[in-house]
Parts: C-alpha cells; sequence; structure tokens
C-alpha cells in the first residue's frame, strides 16, 4: 500500500464518548514521495555521519551515559518535569527536596533506558522488553499506581481535565494487546521493504495511537525510536535521541500526529519525522565533534600545567566526561584518593577554569564542569 493511501481508522462509541480504533499496520508500505525519499536520503546520510564519528570517539560509552541524561531530562520535561541537566546529574540528596519527585523521574527514565539498552544485547525488542522498561520508569515515582509494566486495562485519553473535553482518546483497552501485538510483529516483519526509518516513524505514530499505558506513553514511545535502531545496528551507538527535536517542535509534533489519525496524512507524520532524525543526527555529530575539541584543549593547555598531579588530573578529566556535576566526596570515591587529595584536586581545575562552583556554600558544595554542560544542553 503507497503511504499516500493510508486509512488511520475508526472512530467507536464508548460511554457517552468515542475512542478512536487505529487499522493495523503489519503490511507492506511503499513510498512514492518525492519529499520523502529525498528527506530519507538526508537523514540516512547525516546518520551515516554519526556512526562513522561516533566510531572514532575513544570511549564513546562515557559520552553515551551522557547522552542518556540528556535524553532523560528532556523527556521528562515534555511531561512537566522541571529537572535541568546540572541537577540531573547530582545526587538525589544535593536536590532541593521540591524537586526530588522530578529529579527521581529522570533518575528512573535514565535506569529504563539504560536496562532496555542492555537487553537488547542478548533478546529483541518486544512488548515484554517495553513493559520491563515501562515498570522502571514507573517505579517509586508518581505514576506508581497506574500499573507499571502493564498494558492498560482502563479508558486513559490525552489532554483536558476529564474525558469529556479530551483532544485524544485512544482505542478501548480490550484492543490494546492485538494492536500492540501488531505493532510487534510489525517490527520483525522482515518481508515488509520499507526503509527502517520510514517503519519506525510508522511504528512510533502507532505506539502513540495506541496508548497502550495508563501513564507514560510519551517516554517509552520516545525511547522506542532509539531502541529500534539500536536494535537494527542503523545506530552503532545509542546516541541519537528524539526528545530534543519534539520539544522544540511541540506544536508541530502534535499536529502532525493528529492529522495523520484525522486527515490519514501518514505522509505528513513521516516527512516530519525524518526532518528530525536528520536535524538530530546532524546536530549529535557536531556535538560530538565539539566534546572532542574540548577535551583536546583541555589536556593540551590546562591538564599539561599540573606536574605530578597530571595522571589524577587526567583520571578526573575523563571522569567529568560522565559525570559533569562533582562533588569532594564523588572524586574522593571514584578516584580512590583522601578526602583532602579531592579538594585540592577540583581547587586545581576551578582556577583552571575548568569547574565552577554551583551552590554558593561552604559546606556540601557541588562544581559543574560548564563548558561541557553547555554542549550538552545545545
Amino acid at each position: 500500500m503507497d503511504i499516500k493511501n493510508f486509512k488511520s481508522g475508526t472512530y467507536r462509541e464508548g460511554f457517552k464518548y468515542k475512542y478512536f480504533l487505529p487499522e493495523k499496520i503489519n503490511s507492506n508500505f511503499t513510498v512514492s514521495d518525492s519529499n520523502i525519499q529525498e528527506m530519507l536520503e538526508k537523514a540516512s546520510f547525516n546518520l551515516g555521519e554519526l556512526n562513522s564519528y561516533a566510531s572514532l570517539v575513544p570511549n564513546i560509552d562515557t559520552f553515551i551515559k551522557s547522552y542518556v541524561k540528556k535524553e532523560a531530562v528532556t523527556s521528562s520535561r515534555i511531561e512537566g518535569t522541571r529537572t535541568n541537566i546540572e541537577e540531573a546529574f547530582s545526587d538525589e540528596l544535593d536536590i532541593d527536596p521540591e524537586h526530588r519527585n522530578d529529579w527521581k523521574e529522570v533518575d528512573q527514565y535514565v535506569e529504563a533506558m539504560n536496562f532496555a539498552l542492555d537487553q537488547l544485547k542478548t533478546i529483541p525488542l518486544s512488548n515484554r522488553l517495553l513493559k520491563d522498561s515501562h515498570r522502571i520508569l514507573l517505579s517509586q515515582v508518581r505514576g506508581e499506581q497506574k500499573q507499571p509494566g502493564e498494558f492498560r486495562k482502563s479508558q486513559n485519553w490525552i489532554g483536558g481535565a476529564t474525558i469529556k473535553d479530551a483532544s485524544f482518546i485512544p482505542p478501548s483497552h480490550e484492543y490494546v494487546p492485538e494492536l500492540m501485538g501488531d505493532l510487534e510483529l510489525f517490527l520483525h516483519n522482515e518481508e515488509i521493504t520499507v526503509p527502517h526509518l520510514i517503519k519506525i516513524a510508522i511504528a512510533h505514530y502507532q505506539f502513540e495511537t495506541i496508548h497502550p499505558f495508563l501513564d507514560g506513553n510519551g517516554r517509552i514511545g520516545r525511547m522506542l525510536i532509539t531502541l529500534y535502531l539500536v536494535s537494527k545496528g542503523i545506530l552503532k551507538a545509542p546516541l541519537l535521541y528524539s526528545s530534543d527535536f519534539f520539544e522544540k517542535n511541540k506544536i508541530a509534533y502534535i499536529d502532525k500526529l493528529t492529522f495523520a489519525r484525522e486527515k490519514n496524512d501518514l505522509s505528513g507524520w513521516i516527512l516530519f519525522f525524518l526532518i528530525g532524525v536528520q536535524q538530530t543526527a546532524k546536530g549529535a555529530t557536531n556535538n560530538l565533534q565539539l566534546i572532542i575539541q574540548l577535551k583536546e584543549k583541555l589536556i593540551e593547555e590546562k591538564i599539561s600545567t599540573l606536574g605530578k598531579k597530571i595522571n589524577n588530573a587526567r583520571k578526573f578529566l575523563n571522569f567529568l566526561f560522565s559525570s559533569p556535576v562533582v562533588s569532594t566526596k564523588t572524586v574522593e570515591k571514584e578516584l580512590e584518593v583522601t578526602f583532602r587529595s579531592a579538594g585540592l584536586l577540583i581547587d586545581d581545575f576551578v582556577k583552571l577554569g575548568i569547574l565552577r562552583e554551583i551552590t554558593g556554600q561552604k559546606r556540601n558544595r557541588l562544581f559543574a564542569f560548564s563548558d561541557y554542560l553547555n554542549i550538552l544542553k545545545r
């Protein structure tokens, strides 16, 4: 079926409301739209560049940790949390008690993403994996009463204080297992020849339309994109995340999903999605380049001036690229040095302009690697 002939689904009667029942998607799709074909080529090229550059970066796992944190902050912010990236890299006890609930949601997203990425090394992407990741995502946070790790067994809705003024009502819960089963088959159907980027664009649209969980659908749906691309080898390292693009273009994101449902305009959604992949991949490559340049500059111009401390200083700098907000206790533990030595090393990094004290306190101080954090915020 040509994507331009896509039929999204139908509205069905519920109890004093109408819900949307999407058509199943486990079938072949063809693309005749030249705009989509052109953008697919650009997105694929930029993904290839990102993969090539990532393969050249030493200790890439260090940067992956930071990118997962960045994605956790942005994806959670779309859902209403207000944790910033400095807080995300801080320990829970260093967070203002009023902000700890938001911090915990971000931290659980990191746990869920890391768990899913680790699981992909031995098992395929599946509904079971999404459920297990969802269980971790909602553990110990505000959604823990909303069936963590299970598809919903009641009606949910998007927008509005009640279902009566909702902006969108997903399918009734009895259809969810069948629809999610169809989505899983679609992801693994090797007889479908549609390119992987278009395939995951369709899958993300379908997931958000089904809205299979009572809470956390947005975060799991965005996580699904990265997990699929990693599982298929399209991403050699998990350094591409969609949330930043979706947040910056939130109105367009919602509109494109809505138009796909209400106007059968799947082409418009896919084009928007591919633009997002292209821009995000390009941005990730540029950021990796800036990070490597920053590291080389700091080693050459600043770390090299520390004389006998240079070995510990290099270890400390490497650690900062995975944990750019630190305390003296953190440095003591990670570098296995005395508390006094850790404090002196931090003082050296502050004098060199590598670290900046961010609490304004005399005790329990935190120090931020601002140049690196500013790259992550781009």
